[in-house]
């Protein structure tokens, strides 16, 4: 699969840019209907040293609609439908290789390469499809409202929400691997793409589908 990794890239920009030119907005793209795939790969789409953006899951999301032409993932192109993403920041991908690998690896090629290389694009696009609420935009406000709430996913399964307000306000998701740290929303980075249809918060760990 490393081997592969290098020619997946070569060719996401050109998939996810052609999703997004046969989308049904592509046309005449109605007013909020900027999608995440266009904010995500706005800032010219590299890895970086910011621990705190979203190359990561960006290159990813890009590597299974690069394999993948028509897995659910490339909705995020499609700026007309409706969905919600709770984003991992670049420091949650490190704290999942770090916890698979046992090694603190600094360079963001590096831990997607060796992410994909230990799972697989079909285990990738099953944890990406496992961070996004189709069908809703789920605003900051609406979260912060949403104690208790499970929010099924993309991939069939469900996320709980716990809301604390004191002694300050934190946003907990609580997923399928009971024994690991369930991520905890940024609040410097909620609703990114704020007024569209598709928004993200920033969430500083991986939500994990199945007990690790």
């Amino acid at each position: 699969m490393k081997r592969r990794v290098p020619a997946i890239l070569a060719v996401s920009a050109l998939a996810l840019g052609a999703v997004t030119a046969t989308a049904p907005a592509a046309s005449a793209k109605a007013a909020g209907e900027d999608s995440l795939a266009a904010l995500l790969t706005s800032d010219g789409n590299q890895f970086d040293k910011d621990k705190s953006d979203f190359d990561i899951v960006t290159e990813a999301a890009l590597a299974v609609v690069a394999a993948k032409p028509d897995s659910p993932v490339a909705l995020l192109a499609d700026g007309s439908k409706r969905l919600t993403v709770f984003a991992p920041t670049d420091q949650a991908f490190r704290l999942l290789a770090k916890d698979l690998t046992g090694q603190n690896i600094k360079s963001e090629k590096k831990i997607f390469d060796t992410l994909v290389g230990l799972a697989g694009v079909d285990t990738i696009e099953t944890v990406l499809l496992y961070h996004v609420v189709p069908g809703k935009t789920l605003t900051s406000n609406k979260v912060l409202k949403a104690n208790g709430a499970k929010l099924m996913t993309a991939a069939g399964k469900t996320i709980k929400v716990k809301v604390r307000t004191k002694p300050s306000v934190s946003v907990t998701l609580k997923d399928k691997d009971k024994n690991d740290t369930d991520p905890m929303a940024v609040l410097k980075a909620l609703d990114l793409n704020k007024g569209n249809k598709q928004v993200a918060h920033g969430i500083d760990h991986v939500l994990r589908p199945i007990d690790l």
